[in-house]
């Protein structure tokens, strides 16, 4: 499984959000150029965001997006079945022979696990963290 473009600016929208969350709504436009993104891609990424509940748009002169739940309460896993749809590493799984099909589902469930276990919380404390040298780097 690879995460595309798409779910990777999923992801930094929602952690823009996080951080700022309980301030007001944030314009798309802000995160677009914090993060050097394009405002049209993220306007495209943000709808299916705010179909599934994630999000809430704020209309207005000082309109924007806010999130739906406390950071706490939205995993990255969550952000990422919307936008990329469920994880399946192999397809035809079930036709595999018992040894492979056993490593596929180990592999499956371990990415599920930090997916699962890893909150908006989590991400928006991390980034923040001047002192930290590297960021989260997700290899899948």
């Amino acid at each position: 499984m690879k995460i595309s473009t798409k779910g990777r600016y999923g992801l930094t929208i929602m952690i823009e959000l996080a951080k700022k969350f309980g301030e007001g709504p944030v314009p798309l436009k802000s995160i677009a150029k914090a993060n050097d993104l394009s405002e049209h891609y993220l306007e495209q990424i943000v709808s299916p965001l705010r179909n599934a509940g994630l999000v809430k748009s704020i209309r207005g002169a000082y309109g924007g997006y806010v999130l739906a739940r406390e950071p706490k309460a939205i995993t990255s896993g969550d952000i990422i079945r919307v936008l990329e749809g469920p994880l399946q590493l192999v397809e035809g799984i079930e036709d595999e022979e018992p040894a492979k099909r056993e490593l596929w589902i180990r592999i499956r469930n371990a990415i599920k696990n930090v997916l699962e276990n890893t909150t908006l919380d989590d991400l928006a404390k991390h980034s923040d963290d001047n002192s930290a040298e590297e960021g989260y780097m997700f290899y899948i």
